[in-house]
C-alpha cells in the first residue's frame, strides 16, 4: 500500500494504545428487482496520538459491523509518521484523486486548524499545532488518502542528514 514511499516504517498494532475516528459512514442503496438493497460503508482512522496511525474502510449491510470492520482495516496499516515537538517537521503538499492537502507546522498555542477529514487524521497522528487547508474534492475518502500523502512524505531532519550524509547542524545551518 506505502511502496511508493521511501522512508515508511510500517508499525504492527501490538502493544499501542490505539484510539479510532470514524470519519464518515455512507448509505448505500443497489437497485434490485425485489426493491432497493441498503449497505454501509465506513471510514475511520486510528492511531496512537504519538505518531501512529492508519486508515482503514468497511462495507457491510449494518453500521455496527461497517465500523468494526473498517477499524479492523486500519489496524493493518499503521504508519509512524516524523513529529516535532507537537507539530510537523515542515509544510508538505499531498493529493490524492481530486483531493487536494496542504499541511503547515505552527507555533505552540495554535491548535489544530483543519476541518473534517484532514482534522481527523492529524489528531490520530498526536499532531498539536498546525494549519491546514483542503481543496479541491471534499469527498471524505480522497482526503483521507490526499492527508496520508502529505504526511507520508514528511522527513525529520535526522532523516534528511542521514540521506545526505552531513551532520544534523550542516542540514540546519548550509
Amino acid at each position: 500500500m506505502y511502496q511508493k514511499y521511501k522512508n515508511v516504517e510500517i508499525v504492527k498494532p501490538g502493544g499501542l494504545e490505539l484510539k479510532d475516528r470514524l470519519v464518515g459512514v455512507q448509505r448505500v442503496t443497489k437497485v434490485t428487482k425485489g426493491g432497493r438493497a441498503f449497505g454501509f460503508s465506513a471510514i475511520v482512522v486510528v492511531g496512537d496520538e504519538n505518531g501512529v496511525v492508519g486508515h482503514g474502510l468497511g462495507k457491510s449491510k449494518e453500521v455496527a459491523t461497517a465500523i468494526a470492520k473498517a477499524i479492523e482495516d486500519a489496524k493493518k496499516n499503521l504508519v509512524r509518521i516524523p513529529l516535532n515537538k507537537g507539530t510537523l517537521p515542515h509544510e508538505q503538499k499531498g493529493k490524492y484523486g481530486g483531493a487536494r492537502v496542504y499541511i503547515k507546522p505552527a507555533s505552540h498555542g495554535t491548535g489544530v486548524i483543519a476541518g473534517g477529514a484532514v482534522r481527523a487524521v492529524l489528531e490520530a497522528v498526536g499532531v498539536q499545532d498546525v494549519l491546514s487547508k483542503s481543496q479541491g474534492s471534499s469527498n471524505p475518502h480522497n482526503v483521507v488518502k490526499a492527508t496520508f500523502d502529505a504526511l507520508l512524505q514528511l522527513r525529520s531532519a535526522d532523516t534528511v542528514a542521514k540521506q545526505r550524509g552531513v551532520s544534523l547542524e550542516k542540514v540546519f545551518k548550509g
